[in-house]
């Protein structure tokens, strides 16, 4: 006999974490642009600041494509993993930019302060989280 199409897969916390992540991304990237507008798109003007953190478009570019990125990559185990190393790389190269950008214009065309290298940093946690979290397979009672 098959198995039910309206039989759940149980999602791990990796794809949990990739999910909200994901939001919680697009939303900062989607709200960014209320601060910023569409205009002075790489510029480097820390006046412009979503809750401490500094924001050009080009930066809420950034943060609507890794909402979208974990959003899409959610569904699988194995593709949570990839999101959560993408997060590793990505924000660990940003951390790094990051160190020599901020107080320096000239090469700070994603607009980054002190807070956003804060949260960079913790992002490149998360995503060791959401790549490397345990997952427990759960059996599933066959009726």
């Amino acid at each position: 006999m098959t198995q039910s199409m309206s039989s759940t897969r149980t999602r791990g916390v990796s794809q949990w974490l990739a999910l909200t992540i994901g939001v919680v991304y697009l939303l900062v990237g989607a709200v960014g642009f209320l601060v910023t507008g569409f205009s002075g798109f790489a510029e480097h003007d820390h006046s412009q600041t979503l809750l401490g953190f500094a924001v050009n478009p080009l930066h809420n570019i950034v943060h609507l494509l890794i909402g979208v990125l974990g959003i899409s990559l959610w569904s699988t185990l194995g593709r949570a993993r990839t999101f959560g190393w993408l997060l590793v790389a990505g924000y660990g190269a940003a951390f790094v930019y990051g160190l020599f950008a901020v107080g320096n214009p000239e090469i700070n065309f994603l607009n980054i302060n002190a807070a956003d290298n804060g949260l960079h940093a913790l992002s490149v946690l998360a995503g060791l989280a959401i790549a490397l979290w345990p997952h427990r397979k759960t059996e599933s009672a066959a009726y």
